[in-house]
């Protein structure tokens, strides 16, 4: 093996690749003689004869045994500077068609080497190969492409693939592609890579049903559409036969709505483009265009056709975050910007949900479009962008007129009591800044923004919430618990010391049951609240609760060594002391087997 050809294709391979190679897939990738017929296991380098030859530019990661340069900044040195590798993407895409190409790879029943183990550098050729292409194309790997898809049906590669882009795992060999009712066809694959060359010479080859579902439900230009390949869009848009606003049998997605999803502005205009009929400008109906189409030859696509959800290309496009999509819809007719889909959930509603602010501005400004408009849950946009901590989308809601502030869902759950509930601080601080925005307001469970908090030991949302004197810090929910019982009982000791900081919070209120903080938390074995609470005089440290247990004896019982030497340490305990069962914390430690404790109450 020639030492300079070697370490200039090594580095070239490892800074090239799509993803880190494993030590076999580069000795095998380097054993592939561009123009050899078939594979020569005599040609593959050791790891060691690579890394040599590489000059001390590369080294094996251990962890994953994959090759790699060793630094960074080298990597990205060699990525600006591509004119150190003459056709790099080129050779890459060549050397896997070539590959791909053995008789022993795309025939695998006919020889011993179609075993995965024996053939390392099988995965990485299905997978990428028209990756490197489309970065690079040359007249050699246009004629190789077209060798592969015209038995792409039968190839292994055509499975392994399938099974990347629908991230399942390989099952087989060729069986499972043959015997498939909608195979993933040269067609579907070619408009995946998004290689318009090889699309036009393939198309011409044979003839295809460019409406052809694969085993997911895609026709070929959804894949196109869906990955913004341009030109395969055009190009199959001018198919006679090709039918655009057919839907995939998972979803109900057309490639229109595929191609908005996924924020391809060029792939939406042409579905909007003068290759398609414009319904709304002539006043027709869509039901007439079927007929329509069947007499003049038009092709048609509706920009509001929503899937299986009820999701519309704009909702899909609002949802993602697709700014110049959404703009390009919203200035269509045709288009309803407020149409509700699955959990009537409209585009703004969706939009503000994942926190696209831009979507959101863009849609507020629209007069059709109702800010306040409540889900199937009653939550609004504001509701739901407060509960995933959107604060950009909170404030364009509350500067907008008809958006109410304070608006309870179906739970009786107020914007504010989402934000608390989840820690966003700056969604409390924004709402907490509005008039109308009541902070002490119970859900249907009596639960109010400062106990959702509280029970999250989220101590900035607390503190916000305290500062507010009309904040009732000691008020109780459903069961009896308060604030302070339940960060006591959680072990919150940042919000239990905010909470004891306000002279109007009972610290020995019993929720229902007698269960009072010091208890709870002593049950526990947090010793940190129990050692802020032992410091109130308004607490007792002994006190029993309606079945006799005592914060010593609940301590013992449960084996919390810190809580049990904590409350030793008191003159108003009693450690000898007996519940309505008659049980002593001595008993129950021993009982228990809880030897630390047994030996602290014994001393």
């Amino acid at each position: 093996m020639n030492l300079r050809v070697s370490s200039v294709h090594g580095i070239m391979w490892i800074s090239h690749s799509q993803r880190p190679l494993s030590v076999d897939e580069i000795c095998h990738a380097l054993a592939v003689e561009l123009g050899s017929t078939d594979i020569n296991t005599n040609n593959v380098p050791s790891i060691r004869t690579v890394l040599a030859c590489c000059q001390g530019l590369s080294t094996v990661d251990k962890g994953s045994s994959t090759i790699r340069l060793i630094h960074f900044t080298l990597k990205e040195y060699l990525s600006r500077h591509i004119d150190l590798f003459d056709r790099a993407h080129a050779i890459i895409a060549e050397t896997c068609l070539t590959y791909l190409n053995f008789p022993a790879i795309k025939d695998p029943l006919a020889s011993p080497c179609s075993d995965p183990q024996l053939t390392p550098f099988l995965g990485y050729s299905s997978f990428y190969w028209g990756t490197h292409m489309r970065m690079e194309l040359s007249d050699r790997s246009r004629y190789l492409a077209l060798e592969l898809l015209d038995q792409y049906s039968n190839h292994i590669c055509a499975e392994l693939l399938w099974g990347l882009v629908n991230k399942e795992p390989f099952t087989g060999y060729i069986g499972s592609i043959k015997t498939s009712p909608e195979p993933f066809s040269a067609l579907h694959c070619i408009s995946y890579f998004g290689i318009a060359e090889v699309a036009i010479e393939l198309i011409r080859m044979r003839g295809w049903d460019v409406n052809q579902r694969d085993s997911a439900g895609l026709t070929p230009l959804m894949w196109a559409a869906r990955y913004g390949h341009e030109e395969v869009v055009e190009l199959l848009l001018r198919q006679k036969d090709t039918q655009p606003d057919m839907p995939d049998t998972e979803y109900g997605r057309t490639a229109f709505s595929w191609a908005a999803g996924s924020g391809h502005e060029g792939v939406v205009r042409l579905f909007l483009g003068p290759l398609f009929f414009n319904p709304g400008s002539m006043g027709c109906r869509w039901g007439a265009l079927q007929v329509m189409s069947s007499v003049f030859g038009w092709k048609y696509v509706n920009p509001d056709k929503p899937d299986d959800d009820g999701r519309t290309p704009l909702a899909w496009a609002a949802q993602c975050g697709h700014d110049t999509v959404v703009k390009l819809l919203l200035g269509r007719k045709d288009v309803s910007p407020d149409r509700p889909g699955v959990y009537d959930r409209t585009p703004l509603l969706l939009a503000a949900r994942c926190g696209r602010d831009g979507a959101v501005k863009l849609l507020l400004e629209r007069e059709d479009v109702s800010p306040d408009r409540v889900d199937h849950a009653g939550q609004t946009p504001l509701s739901l962008a407060a509960q995933h901590g959107h604060d950009e989308v909170v404030k364009l809601l509350l500067e907008r007129g008809g958006v109410r502030p304070d608006r309870p869902d179906n739970g009786g759950r107020t914007p504010l009591s989402r934000a608390a509930a989840n820690g966003h601080t700056g969604a409390v601080k924004l709402l907490l800044g509005r008039e109308g925005v009541n902070p002490n307001m119970p859900d249907n469970y009596g639960k109010t923004p400062l106990f959702r908090a509280a029970s999250r030991g989220d101590g900035g949302v607390v503190k916000l919430l305290l500062e507010r004197q009309d904040v009732n810090p000691d008020k109780q929910c459903d069961g009896g618990k308060t604030p302070l019982s339940l960060a006591a009982a959680n072990g919150h000791d940042g919000v239990v010391k905010l909470l004891l900081a306000r002279e109007d919070v009972r610290p020995d209120r019993p929720e229902d049951g007698d269960q009072e903080p010091l208890l709870l938390a002593a049950g526990n074995g947090h010793d940190v609240v129990v050692k802020l609470l032992l410091e109130r005089e308004d607490v007792s440290p002994d006190k029993p609760n309606s079945y006799g247990k005592t914060p010593l004896s609940w301590a013992a019982e449960n084996g919390h060594d810190g809580v049990v030497k904590l409350l030793l340490e008191r003159k108003d305990v009693n450690p000898d002391r007996l519940d309505n069962c008659g049980q002593t914390p001595l008993s129950l430690a021993s009982q228990n087997r809880h030897d630390g404790v047994v030996k602290l109450l014994e001393a």
